[in-house]
């Protein structure tokens, strides 16, 4: 299931993060800051089968808790109110966010031992990639 996920990872690199955040209607200070952050994120699963997902940045710090396929409210980093719902398919974890019409799809999977995150924004389709190496940090 998500276990391949579990763990802590640390952003490496990202390809046209700006460009993605515009798209979505990101203010400038808040792109300005978000391109500056390296942020780590730490995946988890509970007893009860929730999974929790922390991203933590010098800026801020966002958790999101939940169950594959259900779907839940978020408030992103640029402060968007969304409906969002994680679903596990093909060995990805796909996060699909909804708000004022509009949608994106962030779409993670493992490759050689790195998460490679995707980011769509589907009207404008603009793809941002990280990729993020997992610490060895218990």
């Amino acid at each position: 299931m998500v276990e391949q996920f579990v763990g802590k990872w640390k952003m490496t690199s990202s390809d046209n993060f700006d460009e993605y955040m515009k798209a979505v209607g990101a203010g400038f200070a808040s792109r300005q800051m978000a391109n500056l952050a390296k942020p780590s994120l730490s995946i988890a699963v509970d007893e009860q089968g929730f999974v929790s997902m922390k991203a933590v940045t010098t800026f801020k710090t966002l958790e999101i808790k939940f169950q594959l396929d259900e779907e839940f409210d978020e408030t992103t980093a640029d402060d968007r109110k969304v409906r969002t719902t994680v679903s596990l398919v093909d060995g990805k974890l796909i996060q699909k966010q909804t708000w004022e019409g509009k949608t994106t799809i962030i779409e993670r999977e493992i490759q050689d031992s790195k998460m490679i995150a995707v980011c769509v924004q589907a009207i404008y389709t603009i793809l941002k990639q990280m990729i993020l190496t997992k610490d060895n940090v218990p």
